[in-house]
């Protein structure tokens, strides 16, 4: 059972299981060996109707979710038939479950599953961020796991580095005020269509779902449609993987997105 905080990012996890397990396929057939058929498949929110009940029917040996769905299969009689054999729990980008109630309600699902299964599932916690890392191994272990010390029962490998950064904050030329006039909105976009100019691809993180289209839509005056995308909640499946494998491809200058890209994805040369 592998769980993502993002579809997004779920999607991804997929398809590098894909490439890989096609792969060992291959080479056990080049080598003349018996094939292993080994099934993955995604369960989020957007799986429509008829792959859910394809996974009802046969269950994947691999199976990619987010915390909220997996909820949700734990509530439902074919959910925990499916659920039932799990043996391994990856919990990815923990550090983003840690601080806010997903965690804890992650946390409440995990234990669920153990007493499905009836054993303690071996659980594996990864991130690129976290820190302090003992932390994120209380949660993932949980409390029953943390000695009088608050030391964790687990094994921490903490292979962690320093990357260099190259950090800037800039304002408008204009100065700021409780809202940004229209003349600051348009130093703002100027200045995005510049930096972009300089880069060959560019993600721009905004607040809102609203303001994720609005400077997509001014970024694409200056840059052109075909070179500019939106990302964020609203959007339909389709257009959401759209905007992903395009960025992936280096077909965009910019995607304006919201949190709903922020985690882990595989985004490419940026």
């Amino acid at each position: 059972l592998y769980v993502s905080p993002l579809k997004a990012l779920s999607n991804d996890s997929h398809v590098n299981l894909d490439a890989p397990l096609a792969g060992i396929r291959e080479e056990l057939t080049a080598q003349a060996l018996p094939d292993v058929d080994i099934r993955t498949a995604v369960r989020t929110g957007d799986t429509p109707q008829a792959e859910r009940a394809a996974l009802r029917k046969r269950p994947p040996h691999i199976l990619v979710t987010t915390p909220e769905s997996l909820y949700v299969l734990l509530g439902s009689e074919s959910g925990r038939v499916m659920l039932g054999g799990v043996r391994t729990i990856i919990v990815d980008e923990i550090h983003a479950l840690l601080p806010a109630k997903r965690g804890s309600h992650l946390a409440l699902s995990l234990e669920r599953l153990d007493a499905l299964t009836g054993q303690r599932a071996t659980r594996v916690g990864l991130s690129a961020t976290q820190k302090p890392i003992e932390d994120a191994a209380r949660f993932l272990v949980g409390t029953a796991r943390v000695d009088a010390e608050g030391q964790a029962d687990c094994r921490i490998v903490d292979v962690g580095h320093d990357k260099q950064r190259d950090l800037a904050i800039e304002l408008p030329q204009s100065p700021l005020e409780a809202v940004a006039s229209g003349e600051q909105w348009a130093q703002i976009h100027d200045r995005l269509q510049a930096l972009a100019a300089e880069h060959r691809t560019t993600l721009v993180f905004v607040n809102t779902r609203r303001m994720a289209e609005r400077a997509a839509r001014h970024l694409s005056e200056r840059l052109g449609k075909e070179h500019v995308a939106a990302h964020h909640g609203s959007l339909s499946k389709e257009l959401r993987l759209d905007a992903e494998q395009r960025l992936k491809r280096g077909e965009l200058k910019v995607l304006v997105a919201t949190a709903s890209l922020e985690l882990g994805i595989d985004i490419g040369d940026v």
